[in-house]
């Protein structure tokens, strides 16, 4: 005997028809994936720049297998700028926080930003330097979108530098003898060289006697 078949289902369940408007928002376990491989990709391309630094050490470190890294990131350097361009915002918010702290004068705040930075490296054992640093001395193998972002990155950090030497002229404390661009530019030039030589020596002394040599060099001069 044959077995007896259901009768068939004669409901039919349309799909729902999707709504316009604004993309479905990422879930909050894929924006937190996607944070914690950014912050992860901030401390080893610290230590160890872009070129020289592989995708699976940045994968163990934080458990994520290979075929989710290339879910948010097509390649290892889209995945190097968006490392970029998350360490530019962590790091402006940080000047900001220093340069902008009108409890101190801005002379005081520009040391303390650098006293930080010292203390900083110091805890880190030398192993950690600048992103932006480590990126500009490979810039002759990055491509030209990684160069353009550390351009606009250090455009950043500078116009923050100047906006804290203008205030500071402004109060007197600093007596410039070329522009405050060019005088902010003279700053981060001199200050990530410092920071490159800290590391060799593993020693804060390349920091103390820049920041020594730049603020006696605008400071107004008293009898």
């Amino acid at each position: 005997m044959l077995p007896v078949l259901d009768e068939p289902n004669t409901t039919v369940n349309l799909p729902n028809k999707p709504r316009r408007g604004r993309p479905k928002k990422p879930s909050a376990d894929a924006l937190d994936t996607r944070e914690a491989l950014l912050r992860a990709g901030m401390l080893i391309l610290t230590e160890s720049g872009f070129t020289r630094s592989g995708i699976d050490p940045i994968l163990k470190s934080i458990g994520v297998p290979k075929g989710s890294f290339y879910h948010y990131f097509s390649s290892k350097e889209a995945f190097g700028l968006a490392v970029l361009e998350r360490y530019r915002r962590y790091f402006e918010a940080k000047l900001d926080g220093f340069l902008f702290d009108e409890a101190f004068s801005p002379l005081e705040r520009l040391q303390r930003f650098a006293q930080d930075a010292q203390d900083g490296i110091v805890r880190h054992e030398f192993k950690r330097g600048c992103l932006v640093g480590n990126l500009e001395q490979e810039s002759s193998l990055l491509s030209e979108a990684f160069r353009e972002q550390l351009q606009a990155t250090y455009q950043s950090w500078q116009a923050r530098v100047a906006t804290c030497l203008l205030e500071s002229q402004k109060q007197g404390e600093i007596d410039l003898q070329g522009s405050i661009e060019e005088t902010s530019q003279a700053f981060w030039i001199g200050w990530e060289g410092a920071v490159h030589r800290a590391r060799l020596v593993k020693s804060i002394q390349p920091l103390s006697l820049f920041m020594n040599f730049f603020t006696q060099a605008i400071q107004v001069k008293t009898r």
